[in-house]
């Protein structure tokens, strides 16, 4: 393999998160006022950190969201994760398949650390994952689509960038890959192709993944 470290987005990548994210979402929003169906909630907030929802509600309204927004919405979320949340079909056989190849691997999250561990508690993905592989825009000022996130991803498991891929799913994902200066291949499991412009490649099974990282 031509990469010494795969930096995994995780919702829609990892766990299939993204149906329930954007639901509980869009009917948050409009709950509070801002109404918002599902397809606008991936239109606009797919692969972003909370901070964007925060921006663009005020940018178009000129009214702020509540303190507690960030808090119930990861509340709201994790208690569906708790109903429905499944495994993306293949990546544990991925991921197998990287520990034994020796490759190095983590995740690079729009999500927060409370909303990454619930999901990997309930797919069992916390096996494969230690806590200091777990990186989430929490940790850095921007999330996606600044590249702050990949490069402290990267400088905290020590490799540099341009040894680095990318897996992602969202526009904004790949955008924050590319300006951190690595490779991004796009998971089109959600997000057509076209959508996902500048990549390296495309696949939609994570079974075509190792032929295209080797």
């Amino acid at each position: 393999m031509r990469y010494e470290l795969v930096i995994f987005d995780n919702d829609g990548v990892l766990v299939d998160s993204e149906p329930i994210s954007n639901t509980v979402l869009a009917g948050y929003l409009t709950e509070l006022g801002h109404p918002t169906t599902y397809e606008e909630s991936v239109r606009d907030f797919m692969g972003a950190a909370v901070h964007r929802v925060h921006d663009l509600v005020e940018e178009r309204t000129g009214q702020k969201l509540p303190a507690d927004f960030d808090e119930q919405l990861n509340t709201r979320t994790i208690a569906a994760f708790q109903q429905e949340l499944v495994v993306v079909d293949g990546v544990e056989e991925l991921l197998g398949k990287l520990v034994a190849d020796g490759v190095a691997y983590c995740v690079a999250s729009s999500g927060s650390h409370r909303k990454i561990a619930a999901g990997h508690r309930q797919t069992g993905l916390d096996q494969w994952f230690e806590d200091e592989w777990i990186f989430s825009s929490e940790d850095v000022g921007r999330g996606k689509p600044a590249p702050d996130l990949f490069l402290h991803a990267a400088a905290s498991m020590g490799v540099s960038p341009e040894r680095c891929v990318v897996i992602e799913d969202s526009p904004l994902g790949v955008e924050a890959a590319r300006a951190a200066g690595m490779d991004v291949y796009g998971f089109t499991s959600m997000m057509p192709a076209d959508r996902l412009t500048g990549v390296t490649g495309h696949f939609s099974d994570m079974a075509g993944l190792p032929g295209l990282l080797a």
